[in-house]
């Protein structure tokens, strides 16, 4: 049990954990900084019954339970007064982690049978704030439940905050901006123009310009309309590239052009083999998917950058699963891959002078290049020339996303495609999902490049039903 007679700041806090904290994230005992933490015997309980399987939280628990078995190993005898974190967490912590090292009889009251684990660690956090008038007692849990049952009975708790990148995923960054004639007025002190290669090129200095970030769409409406992309920032200098018109019809890809101004952009990063990594964010009839095939086939049959085009996805049923699917790998992942049949299928019509037969010919070359491929198998695994599209990217957890992008090898070009508004993976929100996660960590490096679409172009149905459902 924790000491009383441990001198401790005054306003450092005495977080207690939920079984469900450790099993989210198994680091979470080194993220609260200066305040101690205390582990209730119940919640140690709980990871050993959870630690069984293959599953992300088998392992998390797993994991937890070895930092726990580093910390207090040689310490036994020291349990009641507290283990440091500082050297574990090499400075991130600074607080003590406390283990229940004898019984808790808490008083609550008799709706709430202490036989339920639940309860039990309520019983402690109840317990704690008593032996501890003086210092905040907070309950730190992920289940909604338990911390409205925590505040019904006057006790403090909390989400656990640390895994979410952003508040709010309005936050979240968008890959464009628009600029007015004010914006060249206060960064065009040293203006410098050329024209190379049929683009348009802008040095630029001023405040503005650490703002920005490599491979960002810039814009401006008006008489003189303006699309450009930030090709390099340095300092409080950047370099302005024009962009290519892919809304022409004399610069189509796969008989495809964009509709507006966030396609354009999607398929100038898309197009773009210096540019390794994208990510596509929009709703429903973006065009998300079909720009990406386009460009990907553009790529690897007719300018060959690319040996082949592999799709991957999380295999997460919208409703009730239908059961296991017979056959191979690939005829597994075919029922999930409707999206790509469809857009397979938009992009064969394109070709109107083939005729039926040389529209089935050239179904069969394109379904030769692609190859759908599921998650589970990617460990270990190197792409070397490929075009990888991950498909409903916003399923992934950040751990997940790491393991897929790591697999790229010289070469390899990844294309993140999702929505964050259709989360269908329990515990994962708008602002824990992997592809939130990625768009905001690589926002920074010049060889990625972002663009959330806004613009419906699938039908009028679709876009209304976007808009009001």
């Amino acid at each position: 049990m924790a000491s009383r007679k441990r001198k401790t700041p005054a306003n450092t806090k005495f977080f207690v954990l939920d079984t469900n904290v450790l099993m989210h994230d198994p680091t979470s005992i080194y993220r609260f900084q200066e305040h101690d933490i205390f582990l209730p015997m119940m919640t140690l309980e709980e990871l050993d019954s959870n630690k069984k399987g293959t599953s992300e939280v088998a392992r998390n628990a797993r994991q937890a339970s070895r930092f726990m078995e580093e910390l207090i190993a040689g310490k036994e005898h020291t349990l009641h007064d507290g283990v440091p974190l500082e050297e574990a967490s090499r400075g991130q912590a600074s607080g003590s982690l406390f283990l229940q090292t004898e019984a808790i009889t808490s008083v609550l009251p008799a709706q709430l049978p202490m036989g339920k684990a639940d309860n039990q660690i309520l019983g402690v956090v109840h317990h704690l704030q008593q032996m501890f008038p003086k210092r905040e007692v907070i309950l730190v849990s992920k289940d909604i439940n338990m911390r409205i049952k925590a505040r019904a009975l006057g006790l403090a708790a909390e989400d656990y905050f640390n895994d979410k990148v952003l508040e709010d995923s309005d936050l979240l960054y968008t890959g464009m901006l628009e600029i007015g004639q004010d914006f060249w007025e206060k960064n065009g002190k040293d203006l410098q123009s050329w024209q190379e290669g049929g683009r348009s090129y802008w040095k630029i200095k001023g405040n503005d310009v650490p703002d920005l970030h490599p491979n960002q769409l810039l814009y401006q409406n008006g008489d003189q309309p303006l699309q450009a992309r930030v090709l390099a920032v340095d300092g409080k200098t950047a370099t302005i590239e024009s962009l290519k018109d892919y809304s022409h019809s004399k610069n189509a890809i796969w008989g495809i052009t964009a509709r507006n101004r966030e396609q354009n952009f999607a398929l100038n990063l898309l197009m773009n083999p210096d540019v390794d990594f994208v990510t596509l964010l929009g709703q429903a009839g973006t065009g998300k998917t079909l720009l990406t095939l386009a460009a990907g086939l553009t790529q690897t049959l007719e300018s060959k950058i690319y040996s082949e085009i592999i799709m991957t996805r999380v295999t997460v049923p919208v409703g009730e699963d239908i059961g296991f699917l017979p056959g191979t790998e690939e005829e597994k992942m075919l029922p999930w891959m409707g999206a790509l049949e469809d857009n397979l299928d938009v992009l064969n019509k394109t070709d109107s002078e083939a005729g039926d037969w040389g529209r089935a010919a050239t179904r069969d070359l394109i379904r030769s290049r692609i190859k759908v491929k599921s998650l589970n198998f990617m460990r270990g695994r190197t792409f070397l020339n490929k075009f990888l599209i991950i498909d409903e990217a916003q399923n992934l957890t950040p751990k997940q996303m790491k393991t897929l992008i790591t697999r790229a090898g010289p070469g390899t070009k990844v294309v993140c495609l999702g929505n964050i508004s259709q989360i269908d993976t329990p515990y994962l929100t708008e602002g824990s999902s992997g592809l939130t996660f990625v768009v905001d960590r690589f926002k920074f490096w010049e060889h990625s490049g972002h663009i959330t679409l806004t613009r419906g172009e699938r039908s009028r149905l679709a876009d209304y039903a976007a808009d009001v459902l």
